[in-house]
C-alpha cells in the first residue's frame, strides 16, 4: 500500500469503524417511517398506553453482525389497502436506505404489523388492532 500522491493518508489504513445497533435501529426507523402508509406508536409509559401516530417512526430492532444487519420492525399500516404491498414497500425502502447510509448488508427485514389505522385516523376509535 503506497500513499496516494496528494499526501493524504490510503483510507485503509486510517483506521476501523464500528457501528452501534442504535445508529442502524434510528437509520431503519426514520426510513420506515419515509413510506406514508407506516405508522409508529406515540405516549405511554412502557408501551402501556400508547396510542397510533403517523408522525412516529415505528420501533425497530436490530441485530448487528459483523457485516450484516437483521432487522425486526413493529409497525401500522394505514388500511385500506394491500398490507402485503405496504409491507414490501417498507422492506425494500428500508434495506435500501440503511444499505447506503451504513455500508452494512441488511440480510432479513421481519416486519409485525400491530394495528391497523382506518381511513388515515390514527385515533383509537377508529384503529383496529391485529391478534
Amino acid at each position: 500500500m503506497s500513499a496516494p500522491s496528494d499526501g493524504r493518508v490510503d483510507p485503509r489504513r486510517r483506521g476501523r469503524l464500528e457501528l452501534n445497533d442504535r445508529v442502524v435501529e434510528k437509520i431503519a426507523g426514520q426510513a420506515a417511517a419515509e413510506i406514508g402508509a407506516a405508522h409508529g406508536r406515540s405516549g405511554g409509559f412502557l408501551g402501556i398506553g400508547a396510542e397510533a401516530d403517523a408522525a412516529a417512526r415505528p420501533k425497530v430492532d436490530v441485530d448487528l453482525g459483523s457485516d450484516y444487519a437483521d432487522l425486526a420492525i413493529t409497525v401500522g399500516i394505514a388500511y385500506p389497502g394491500s398490507i402485503r404491498a405496504a409491507a414490501q414497500q417498507i422492506r425494500d425502502h428500508v434495506t435500501e436506505r440503511v444499505q447506503t447510509l451504513t455500508g452494512v448488508r441488511v440480510h432479513r427485514v421481519d416486519i409485525d404489523v400491530t394495528f391497523l389505522t382506518v381511513g388515515g385516523s390514527t385515533h383509537d376509535d377508529h384503529q383496529e388492532v391485529l391478534r
